[in-house]
């Protein structure tokens, strides 16, 4: 049985909460890029009690959008052509393969566990990831295995802007026609770049108030997301994969005329044994 525990604020009692934007100590071997007016992100020292996260930039399938997953897979072998739809789905698994070999070297007891369009915690929690598991979701199967070695899952996004999010999606996978298609489209990019910035902000919120000093937490979220720079200063990052690398992959996907040799790099990569100094 999966126990959970109640959300607690980090930091020691009486100290104030460390300042969003402050410069941040990370893991070794985490990423170099710098900050706005900041250090880079992979200063010599850390922090004697910084609390740390492993960051996991995902590739959503259609096995992680519930009652969407039908319209959207259908949508994407249109796009891409069946051959290259089997092959995406063969390097997502390679990635997550990759993903999970690395979290079972860990231990993992007592790891706070985040996660990508999670909106509750507790039972319900835990009946959100056993119907991912139930569709095929590779993403909630390792989350459900560290959940049974001792981690904690915590509600990280709020409910109302995921919802927001999803009715867009949701118009877009269902349009009748190219036309509705298109217009749907036209409306969600009108409100992307804002709704992923407020969920961006709830979600480093989310990590700053339940990450406990000297805890570790697993981010598990979209690679077009950018959290890292809003958490504070006393949390360590480090990527288990590079966003930028997940969202170059993506990048190539979807184009008609790709690079072949540098998707076949990034192919390559996703799928790799995850390794801390991996570039």
């Amino acid at each position: 049985m999966v126990k959970q525990r109640r959300d607690r604020k980090g930091g020691k009692r009486g100290q104030a909460a460390p300042e969003i934007g402050k410069p941040r100590a990370t893991l070794e071997g985490a990423t170099g890029n710098k900050r706005k007016g900041g250090p880079p992100l992979n200063p010599p020292y850390l922090a004697r009690d910084v609390r740390k996260l492993y960051l996991v930039p995902i590739i959503h399938m259609s096995a992680d959008m519930g009652s969407l997953a039908s319209a959207l897979k259908a949508g994407a072998t249109a796009g891409l052509g069946h051959q290259l739809w089997q092959k995406h789905r063969e390097i997502v698994s390679g990635f997550w393969d990759s993903i999970a070999l690395f979290f079972d070297s860990l231990d993992v007891h007592g790891f706070r566990v985040y996660q990508d369009g999670l909106v509750a915690n507790g039972p319900d929690g835990l009946r959100i990831v056993r119907e991912g598991i139930s569709q095929g979701s590779k993403n909630f199967e390792i989350i459900g295995k560290l959940l049974e070695r001792g981690a904690v899952l915590v509600r990280t996004e709020d409910l109302a802007l995921v919802k927001q999010e999803h009715t867009y999606i949701a118009r877009m996978a269902r349009s009748k026609s190219l036309k509705e298609k298109e217009a749907a489209a036209l409306r969600y990019k009108l409100v992307q770049s804002k709704l992923l910035k407020q969920r961006d902000d709830f979600i480093a919120k989310r990590i700053e108030e339940t990450l406990g000093e000297g805890e570790t937490g697993i981010l598990f979220i979209g690679a077009y997301h950018d959290v890292i720079p809003k958490l504070p200063g006393d949390i360590g990052v480090k990527e288990v994969k590079k966003a930028v690398k997940v969202r170059g992959y993506q990048q190539l996907l979807s184009k008609p005329r790709r690079d072949k040799a540098q998707f076949k790099q990034l192919s390559e990569y996703l799928s790799s044994p995850v390794t801390l100094k991996q570039s």
